[in-house]
């Protein structure tokens, strides 16, 4: 089934946010160290709703696997990998071979088959990432750079469970998931990152840190992964996810303009397989350049064999 124009523009929009909320997370991590600003994030998001949206309607254990997956795992490691040193527009470049592996855990655990074109344009878009990776990735932190790509691995597990839940009501979905991780990183923030530092971080805020836990809060996760969640619950799980590829173009845009990060030669080549793999990814053959000539052809030659009343 093949997105609607429309649904095709959130997917981008929730793109566009993803992407620049990877300098906010960099402006995030010079104000609180990473497993609280996790805690934060998801805090912002669950603590004023969890009252008021009423239970989730799907079973409890989705529920916390995808906290666990999503918001534990995936986000600690993303936050902890650039706290380590891996930068923003890397980041967001590294973190979208998701996409990858939402296809093939959605191959392994929902049988989905996506088509041979869907496949050509993951490769072609994974290769772009790949390309970019060897540009940027040879120059930082190997163990940073690992820790965000298992990061990704987890992304597109829970993208693949919130598909198997998937949840009727967004907004309940997107609140009672948040919940989740709070706590488990608030005690991983206290077992590694020490009350003193946490103590320091809430006792120093400042309006930039604020504007960040509410952007990664409000923004990149209420918002992001309601219309995420909405978009898995239409479509297959591997049409939705390589949209994701496109978080690296927002990503690798606003981390130049505003953090000041250089992109070389390679990393354009790289953008520019990102787009075009995502070009065959999102259009189905009957959407490609000179389709609509085809069927015409292919009309007028029925038209023309095609028998005429009898008698």
């Amino acid at each position: 089934m093949q997105m609607t124009p429309r649904h095709i523009a959130l997917a981008v929009l929730v793109a566009a946010v993803w992407g620049v909320n990877f300098v906010v997370i960099h402006i995030g991590l010079e104000h609180f160290p990473p497993f609280l600003f996790g805690a934060l994030r998801f805090a912002v998001v669950a603590v004023p709703a969890i009252f008021f949206v009423g239970p989730p309607k799907v079973a409890w254990r989705w529920v916390v696997a995808v906290g666990v997956t999503l918001g534990v795992v995936k986000f600690g490691l993303l936050f902890f990998g650039m706290h380590a040193g891996m930068p923003a527009g890397l980041s967001s470049l590294v973190l979208q071979s998701q996409a990858v592996f939402t296809a093939v855990f959605a191959a392994v655990l929902l049988r989905e088959h996506p088509p041979a074109q869907r496949i050509a344009g993951l490769a072609i878009a994974f290769g772009g990432i790949a390309l970019a990776a060897v540009d940027r990735g040879l120059h930082g932190p190997v163990g940073a750079f690992v820790i965000v790509i298992v990061a990704a691995a987890f992304w597109g597990l829970s993208n693949v469970l919130t598909r198997k839940a998937a949840p009727p009501d967004a907004l309940r979905w997107m609140v009672w998931m948040s919940a989740v991780p709070v706590l488990p990183l608030l005690a991983l923030s206290l077992l590694f990152e020490g009350p003193s530092a946490i103590g320091a971080a809430l006792t120093g805020l400042t309006p930039a840190g604020i504007g960040a836990v509410l952007y990664v809060g409000l923004g990149s996760t209420l918002f992001g992964f309601m219309a995420w969640t909405y978009l898995l619950g239409r479509y297959d799980a591997s049409a939705v996810a390589p949209y994701s590829l496109l978080v690296p173009v927002f990503g690798m845009s606003s981390s130049w303009l505003l953090l000041g990060e250089r992109f070389g030669p390679l990393a354009v080549g790289a953008t520019v397989l990102v787009v075009l793999g995502i070009g065959l990814t999102a259009l189905g053959p009957d959407q490609l350049p000179g389709a609509a000539r085809r069927r015409a052809r292919r009309s007028a030659a029925l038209a023309a064999v095609r028998p005429g009343p009898a008698g």
